[in-house]
């Protein structure tokens, strides 16, 4: 009977554990993680070390696809004086950018008036949470159950008045088209309730 040599051996469990990373790795990935406050606050936290802890957004949208995952979109820019902001997408733990963007702004206003920072006022911990205290009055109220994110975003005012930001969350059951649409202030009170 033949043995493996010590170099084979090692060949074996070095690939081994390799694998081993990779799948840990993967799991650990913004594109798995949950639709709560948690998950988004690593979706977050890839944005900061993405763009920055003081990037301005126009734009900020969690969409989950079965197949894919969580994919961001965002429009984004680390000097909003310059005007100037990109647009990116994240999927499958792959940013690229899509395209530039030229913003105009009224006279006598600052770029700065109609962006948004992530911070402890606006932040995708909050929105995580908030998918979560959705899917919990769904399933209580409506007693519906395997509810999935569809879609979850920061609704910033067109005029720039940072008070009437909005949460927004869409969800839909596994098995159903129907949508499920939930709006709430920043502070995490509801709004509306949309079907």
């Amino acid at each position: 009977m033949k043995t493996l040599s010590p170099k084979l051996n090692r060949i074996g469990v070095l690939f081994v554990f390799m694998v081993i990373i990779k799948l840990t790795s993967c799991s650990n990935s913004t594109s798995h993680q949950p639709a709560t406050g948690e998950g988004f606050t690593a979706i977050e936290n890839e944005l900061k070390s993405k763009f920055g802890d003081n990037a301005y957004y126009t734009d900020l949208k969690v969409v989950y696809i079965k197949d894919i995952g969580n994919t961001i979109s965002t429009t984004v820019t680390k000097a909003p004086e310059s005007l100037n902001m990109e647009e990116w997408n994240l999927s499958q733990n792959t940013w690229t950018q899509h395209s530039e963007v030229t913003l105009e702004v009224p006279e006598g206003t600052q770029a700065a008036d109609y962006m948004f920072q992530l911070s402890d006022k606006i932040n995708l911990t909050k929105l995580g949470g908030l998918v979560e205290e959705s899917i919990t009055k769904l399933k209580s109220e409506k007693n519906i159950n395997n509810l999935i994110l569809s879609m979850a975003f920061i609704k910033f005012p067109k005029n720039g008045d940072s008070s009437k930001t909005e949460y927004a969350i869409n969800l839909v059951p596994e098995s159903d088209g129907t949508s499920f649409s939930f709006y709430y202030t920043l502070d995490g009170e509801l709004i509306k309730m949309d079907y």
